[in-house]
């Protein structure tokens, strides 16, 4: 089996999301199924980048997150694009023989059965801003394929009031699954530098409409690594 890999990066830490802070090596796949307006990685999303992904085995894969991580196992985020459109089967079967575990970040667009075999499945269903409409039947379709096996969370990004109700309603729909909500990101360029002040601004919005709404279900995180690194490729 073949995978398209946009990246692999690290060891660096999750930026966000229930992982927040843990060591963590990235393996970035190309290809999604969305265009998202507000997409801070478009490299591994749309086509016109298609040429730079490689085509790589698991084996590969697994050598290059082995030489990264000097041996020592550690988790391994499955991200993109979509990296749903990918079997990462055999890739977790191999890292998990060695001791790594695996969390994969999907917007829970497309269902496939190694979801199961996952240690952390964090589904992030775009809001109003995004420009994307959620096919909740399908995103049922991967809660049901994950089962058991992994811990399952939601994570939702919010860029402004209609998104945070949206959020609100998608919690209501999901009401036992962990819920982690973060500000997005609006500065998305890799060539200009982040504003930590319009950042932190954000941050601070977020944390006042839930403590108003008298919400208590969500976590609320920033996104570490764009604090840190701003937008930054491979960090």
């Amino acid at each position: 089996m073949t995978l398209r890999v946009a990246e692999i990066f690290g060891p660096t830490i999750q930026g966000e999301g229930v992982l927040i802070g843990a060591p963590t090596v990235f393996v970035r796949t190309g290809g999604c199924d969305y265009r998202c307006s507000w997409c801070d990685s478009l490299h591994a999303v749309d086509s016109a980048h298609r040429h730079d992904w490689l085509p790589m085995d698991p084996e590969a894969v697994m050598t290059e997150v082995r030489a990264l991580s000097g041996d020592r196992p550690l988790t391994v985020s499955l991200s993109g694009g979509n990296p749903a459109i990918h079997d990462f089967a055999p890739l977790i079967a191999l890292g998990k023989s060695e001791g790594y575990t695996f969390a994969c970040e999907t917007q829970g667009s497309i269902a496939k059965p190694w979801f199961a075999a996952l240690d952390t499945l964090v589904l992030s269903p775009k809001p109003p801003s995004s420009g994307e409409e959620v096919d909740w039947s399908a995103f049922e379709r991967c809660l049901e394929a994950a089962g058991n096996g992994p811990e399952s969370v939601i994570k939702i990004v919010i860029f402004d009031d209609a998104d945070f109700a949206w959020a609100q309603a998608a919690h209501a729909r999901f009401p036992d699954l962990p819920l982690y909500l973060q500000p997005g990101n609006l500065m998305v360029d890799p060539d200009k530098p982040v504003d930590l002040t319009e950042t932190t601004a954000r941050l601070e919005w977020l944390i006042d409409k839930v403590v108003a709404a008298g919400w208590f279900a969500p976590r609320v995180l920033p996104q570490l690594h764009v604090m840190v690194w701003g937008n930054k490729r491979g960090v």
